[in-house]
């Protein structure tokens, strides 16, 4: 999402950053990572791509990590950019890494509005093609991509973000909405449980908090499991902010969402030290992008809460991941304004633990 602004805190933040008191778990000497202290919770996730593979971030993600999901490498766009020609590289490399590894792999994702290349929705003479074709074609690159990881990715986002944005409208008016309407839907998990009927299904979305959406994503799941498609659950994106959700928000969602029967995966987590925006934006006069000691506390806070409301929850929740390494690199970066640093994981630009890691771990419950 643009280029990486760098920006260095002064040394005594740094040293700050790492003092643990007494009480608290001292990383330096410590070798657990978040995976084992989530060991009897649920697993522990990060999305990373191929520059991840071959830095120094390697030891990171071994140690605090056992799931991960290709933040790019296995959308439709980067898989098949044209009809009929895969490119398997580096969604090969990053399996093989896992496998080395001892680290399970979620797929993300089999059908989106975003990232789908053009050839899909036309014809050869340019026109728009007809529902059957269009269908035909999602049926060949989803059976084309689970088959050849069946066995080697256990959970699939399946349709990432099909409720409109619009309080006042239901699904989005996507090319996948206009050419099939809603069976588009239930025809892409079919054909992911043809494929490979022991990967969990799941329906991938953002602001699944806000009552509004989560409503709309309610009736979504609800006709889904009333019509017997093989879904198994939904990922929160949980691209959320140091302003929400609220901790009544976040519960309502996965108590109306776990009513249906399924299973909760926090699917994509950062915690922005900015307000939730989706729109692009230039960066405004005198805008800060400064990670303050107060705007740190805030996110410290925020974290503390929603892991605590995971663990509450992990009867439903099978899975928390978060979205991108460390501060050093973030989607956020850059979005949804141009030139802004952003500051929303647990780790620093070094790689190193920020006091919400402390704040994740340090639990009693």
């Amino acid at each position: 999402m643009g280029s990486v602004l760098w920006i260095y805190f002064p040394l005594i933040m740094m040293l700050n950053s790492c003092k643990s008191p007494q009480n608290m778990v001292n990383y330096s000497s410590d070798q657990r990572g978040l995976k084992d202290f989530y060991q009897s919770y649920f697993s522990i996730g990060v999305a990373l791509g191929m520059k991840d593979l071959a830095g120094n971030a390697v030891p990171l993600i071994k140690k605090q990590f056992n799931s991960i999901t290709a933040e790019n490498a296995m959308k439709m766009a980067s898989l098949q950019p044209r009809e009929g020609v895969f490119y398997w590289k580096e969604a090969d490399s990053i399996i093989n890494f896992a496998q080395r590894n001892g680290i399970k792999v979620r797929g993300h994702n089999l059908c989106w509005h975003e990232q789908a290349p053009d050839w899909l929705f036309k014809d050869h003479e340019g026109k728009e093609v007809t529902k059957t074709v269009l269908l035909q074609r999602l049926k060949t690159h989803i059976t084309a991509v689970v088959s050849r990881y069946k066995g080697k990715i256990y959970a699939w986002d399946v349709v990432n973000e099909a409720i409109d944005d619009d309080p006042k409208e239901y699904l989005r008016k996507s090319k996948w909405f206009q050419i099939c309407g809603e069976e588009f839907i239930v025809k892409a998990f079919e054909y992911a449980h043809e494929a490979d009927p022991d990967a969990k299904l799941f329906y991938n979305d953002y602001n699944t908090e806000r009552p509004e959406k989560r409503e709309r994503i309610y009736k979504l799941l609800k006709s889904l499991k009333d019509k017997g498609v093989p879904i198994d659950g939904i990922g929160l994106q949980a691209h959320w902010s140091v302003q929400e959700p609220g901790e009544d928000e976040l519960r309502t969602a996965i108590e109306s969402y776990s009513s249906l029967g399924l299973n909760i995966q926090l699917t994509e987590l950062d915690i922005s030290i900015y307000p939730w925006e989706k729109n692009k934006r230039a960066r405004r006069p005198g805008e800060s992008d400064v990670f303050t000691p107060e705007l740190e506390k805030a996110q410290r806070d925020k974290y503390a809460m929603v892991f605590k409301i995971f663990r509450q929850y992990k009867n439903v929740i099978t899975n928390v991941t978060f979205w991108n390494i460390s501060d050093r690199y973030s989607w956020l970066d850059n979005y949804p304004v141009a030139g802004r640093k952003n500051y929303p994981l647990l780790f620093d630009g070094h790689f190193q633990p920020k006091k919400a890691y402390q704040e994740v771990i340090n639990f009693k419950d």
